[in-house]
């Protein structure tokens, strides 16, 4: 079994519609076992600025995380097609244990 992780800015879109409402229909529609998305109180990324998208008059976009569970060969091949979705994003993925 493995464990996705999907690190996307909150308000970043797939054509007219926010990426993390697009990833989640996709992954229900892809049949995953199950998946959350997460909104974030802060974040950042490859810059290195620390987001606070709470603050007073803050334009900062906030951070999300997209986690969704299901057997290997799944995971992967929902990861491959999510990859050609939302290609700047961040992916981890990793094994997890079934107790």
């Amino acid at each position: 079994m493995l464990q996705a992780q999907l690190f996307i800015d909150l308000e970043e879109q797939v054509g007219d519609q926010l990426l993390h409402d697009y990833v989640m229909r996709f992954l229900a529609e892809e049949g995953i076992a199950g998946a959350t998305s997460f909104r974030g109180y802060a974040g950042f990324g490859r810059n290195h600025r620390i987001k606070y998208p709470r603050d007073l008059f803050s334009f900062d976009e906030p951070p999300a995380l997209v986690v969704f569970v299901d057997e290997d060969d799944r995971v992967e091949r929902v990861a491959k097609k999510l990859k050609t979705i939302a290609p700047s994003c961040l992916m981890v993925i990793f094994p997890v244990l079934k107790i």
